[in-house]
């Protein structure tokens, strides 16, 4: 991969991922080949319809999803500069920038599901490689992120951090976090492969220090786990649809006021990083 920079930007509940690439072939080229559908098909995450001009009509398409694809618009189609397009309530603008015999280009994928960033970032990263690829006149031959790439970017912008919101009966712990494998891998590393119950006790997999659980309150196979807590409060473990790897975990918890929330951030960040790590070794 040549020397690249990803950014992530959030402002008035948009999100916007920003990325470089330094290509060793002229804007034309480039152009050509973010452009022409026959191109796009190499390396594009879906086939491409286009009528390249600003308000023109674009479709997207799966091979074997089985139902329509989705649309967009072009909003600028100036070549050999730029191209951008609303895919849904995405928008996508590809610069090209001449730079000495090459070319730089960025991409800005803007979207409103910031805790869908690390998926973009990674299923973009593969499709510009193999990008890369056509451009060398290479075979197109780029696996499949097996959640690896997508922990990586995680990281580098910072989703797996808390947030704490208060109100007059106290606060409410909130985590939310891409996962990488199927939802029943999920729970099976959750509960240790046992049934859990209502009323029985909580599997340890589900619990953080400093969180004496109570009983199991509900339970709804492999999507959403709650317990109360000794002596007030509750967490919720939610497995909700995803961004492609998997399910999309919302983790809860709620307590008094006179409780030390930094210390159960600090508690509950460990523990999901810990789970994300082994979901990576299964």
């Amino acid at each position: 991969m040549n020397p690249h920079s990803d950014t992530l930007t959030t402002a008035d509940g948009r999100t916007a991922l920003r990325m470089e690439r330094r290509l060793a072939h002229p804007p034309q080229r480039v152009w050509d080949a973010i452009t022409q559908p026959a191109h796009l098909a190499q390396w594009f995450p879906s086939e491409v319809s286009v009528e390249l001009r600003p308000g023109g009509a674009m479709g997207f398409s799966f091979p074997g999803a089985g139902e329509p694809g989705m649309t967009g618009t072009v909003t600028e189609a100036e070549e050999p500069r730029v191209f951008a397009f609303t895919w849904g309530e995405d928008h996508l603008r590809w610069e090209i920038t001449p730079e000495g015999e090459g070319s730089l280009l960025t991409l800005v994928h803007t979207f409103g599901d910031r805790f869908g960033a690390a998926s973009f970032a990674s299923g973009w990263h593969l499709c510009i490689t193999a990008l890369e690829q056509l451009l060398d006149g290479e075979k197109v031959d780029v696996g499949r992120d097996r959640g690896e790439l997508h922990e990586a970017y995680l990281e580098q912008f910072d989703l797996g951090r808390g947030i704490v919101e208060y109100s007059a009966d106290g606060w409410r712990i909130r985590f939310e976090r891409q996962l990488v494998r199927p939802a029943e891998t999920v729970w099976a590393e959750l509960t240790a492969g046992t049934e859990v119950l209502e009323g029985a006790p909580v599997p340890a997999g589900f619990t953080a220090p400093k969180t004496p659980p109570g009983p199991v309150t509900e339970v709804r196979r492999p999507a959403l786990l709650a317990y109360a807590l000794d002596p007030e409060g509750e967490v919720r473990w939610q497995l909700a649809e995803g961004t492609g790897h998997g399910p999309r975990l919302i983790l809860t918890q709620t307590g008094p006021r006179d409780m030390d929330v930094d210390d159960l951030l600090a508690s509950w960040h460990t523990r999901l990083t810990h789970l994300a790590a082994r979901l990576l070794e299964g």
